[in-house]
């Protein structure tokens, strides 16, 4: 089970002072939707250049035009690229084609997508590495949880899950039990007085130390 800090700051200087603090205790490193939108391709290069023993994930979101955006970030450096489930099934399949081409990964992100086990059932068999089980900000503004969709997707599709949403100390060892292959957590982390020992604090919680 790998720890994955999201970086959603608006800079590249907040987002590698961040990386650097907390990598001794993160898997992968993901470069926010908000953070790439603002800083560009540049920040995937940088990154990549400077934590490259770290697993890089960029949080594309692609809509539109899959295979070309996950050339641009495989190309730049990332390892893994995210490609919405409410997007038409050909940009999905265009993420994975690349990906498949580059050696590299595709996350599909399935935030407002109704029928998750569904589409799960149906992006593993077209070649997705990873389906995403994502509560975004606003829903969990709204009260939302990614817990009970993690635990009917697990249970019927066999598919390295990464689980994302609202997760702190908190609730950490609920989402544990269902055995995800990723936890992502960003501002548990990132929003904290001391970074470096929150990350520490969570990786000790998922890695059972």
């Amino acid at each position: 089970m790998k720890l994955q800090l999201a970086i959603d700051v608006l800079t590249s200087e907040e987002a590698l002072v961040l990386a650097q603090k907390t990598q001794k205790y993160i898997d992968i490193i993901e470069i926010g939707t908000p953070l790439i939108k603002h800083e560009g391709i540049r920040l995937v290069k940088l990154m990549k250049a400077l934590f490259p023993e770290k697993t890089l994930l960029v949080d594309l979101k692609t809509m539109d035009v899959g295979e070309y955006e996950a050339d641009f970030c495989f190309e730049a450096g990332a390892d893994i690229v995210t490609v919405l489930g409410v997007a038409d099934i050909n940009t999905i399949k265009g993420a994975i084609k690349s990906a498949k081409r580059h050696g590299k990964k595709v996350l599909v992100d399935m935030i407002n997508v109704a029928d998750k086990v569904a589409l799960a059932k149906e992006v593993k068999k077209l070649g997705a590495d990873y389906v995403g089980i994502h509560s975004g900000i606003d829903q969990q503004n709204a009260g939302q949880s990614p817990l009970e969709d993690l635990k009917s997707v697990s249970k019927k599709v066999k598919i390295p899950l990464v689980v994302a949403g609202g997760i702190n100390l908190d609730t950490i060892d609920k989402i544990k039990a269902q055995k995800p292959a990723v936890i992502v957590v960003g501002g548990a982390i990132t929003g904290a007085k001391n970074p470096k020992k929150a990350a520490e604090a969570i990786a000790k919680k998922i890695k059972g130390k």
